[in-house]
């Protein structure tokens, strides 16, 4: 089988197609758009120094998640293939996933694709034994053949330590609590919220609904298909403007094609379509009221003070005191059978006003610190000195619906 290679700034003859020469390369693995996104933050952070160069890759050759490659492209950065990754080593590899790290050649910096490294459920409903793990800092998850793949784990919270010295001892001092850099932005940006107002094309005078969903069947998008609909058809379209945030797997599982059509009707109506790869968190400060699940999207919605309800939620199976039980408790659960719109102007004069406090104090231990720690961590594992200018925390971008 034929195999290419790309004429890039690493490997053999690379000091004769280089315009500028850089002492470090750093590798970002992107095994699927989830995992993309989040460390599409941290580039920032290091790709803009002259002594870096930085390069993509899909990780592994067997199974792929659809949309991923499209989306790697679309960054337009340099992307190597697979094999050719596993010939050289890098000076830092990013990662979001546990996907084929320890095949990389590189010191490895490591951190959650979601709110936090605890996932909200005892187990995931897509496990395929009572033996998979239930959290992504097990020793199953961080350890191949009696080691610890990643040189560094960045941590949201102290909490997250605390377990990991429980369930896998040997990787403590790869950790760092970083704090939540995706919660850091979406703070940061809260002064642009009537520029992504204004793009979504919600007037003064009007209230935007994000609908969010996290994947599988007891999802928004799973549990309550018609839920799009009967907002649209029950809210006053001069008061009210509707905006769905769907998780990238049902993106990845289903088709953007298959996507679009089934929400082709809401779509004429209005509705307000966020593409998987960025704009859910401009959505979210831009949102009035929020409708979701246990999924990390609602909770960093509630997270930045949006009134939230419920539209489906677990019945068992839930973490105990964690931040999706938080989010159960404390927040209403939508009723199909009730009256659609006094439910959301009761969710906005009626709400726990701790609530947004409570879920922040839970996702990062860190506020407002993470970028210039994950940065230190960064030039650490690089062996380069952190530049004098403070880390950049740029403001989310515009969000541009689907149409």
């Amino acid at each position: 089988m034929t195999t290419t290679w790309v004429r890039g700034p690493i490997g053999r003859g690379a000091d004769r197609r280089v315009t500028r020469v850089h002492e470090r390369t750093v590798l970002v693995l992107v095994p699927h758009v989830v995992a993309g996104t989040r460390l599409l933050d941290l580039l920032p952070l290091v790709e803009r120094d002259d002594r870096v160069q930085v390069v993509f890759t899909i990780p592994g050759t067997l199974e792929r998640w659809h949309g991923t490659e499209e989306f790697v492209r679309a960054q337009e950065g340099l992307v190597l293939p697979w094999h050719q990754v596993m010939q050289h080593r890098f000076d830092l590899a990013l990662a979001a996933s546990r996907s084929d790290v320890d095949q990389v050649e590189a010191p490895v910096l490591w951190s959650p694709h979601g709110a936090g490294c605890v996932r909200p459920r005892l187990k995931s409903p897509a496990a395929e034994s009572h033996a998979d793990p239930v959290h992504a800092l097990d020793r199953q998850s961080l350890m191949r053949d009696g080691r610890v793949v990643a040189s560094a784990l960045a941590l949201c919270h102290d909490e997250e330590y605390a377990l990991l010295r429980e369930s896998c001892p040997e990787a403590l001092d790869r950790a760092k609590v970083v704090g939540d850099l995706c919660l850091d932005r979406m703070v940061a940006s809260k002064p642009n919220r009537p520029a992504y107002r204004q793009a979504l094309g919600v007037a003064d005078h009007q209230d935007l609904v994000v609908v969010s969903s996290t994947w599988w069947t007891d999802s928004v998008f799973g549990g309550l298909p018609q839920l799009y609909r009967r907002l649209l058809g029950e809210l006053p379209a001069d008061r009210y403007r509707v905006a769905a945030v769907l998780h990238p797997n049902i993106w990845a599982v289903h088709g953007r094609r298959q996507v679009r059509a089934w929400m082709a009707d809401s779509i004429e109506r209005g509705l307000l379509l966020v593409p998987p790869e960025e704009g859910w968190r401009a959505t979210m400060l831009a949102a009035d009221v929020l409708i979701g699940d246990h999924g990390s999207t609602t909770r960093y919605g509630a997270a930045v003070g949006v009134p939230t309800l419920l539209g489906t939620f677990p019945a068992q199976g839930i973490r105990p005191d964690g931040d999706a039980d938080l989010l159960s408790n404390r927040c209403g659960r939508l009723d199909l059978a009730g009256d659609l719109r006094d439910q959301l102007v009761g969710a906005t004069t009626v709400r726990d006003t701790t609530l947004p406090d409570r879920l922040s104090a839970m996702l990062t231990a860190r506020p407002g610190k993470s970028a210039d720690l994950l940065r230190a961590l960064m030039y650490e594992l690089l062996g380069l000195a952190v530049p004098e200018s403070g880390a950049r925390l740029d403001p989310l971008p515009i969000p541009v619906p689907i149409v």
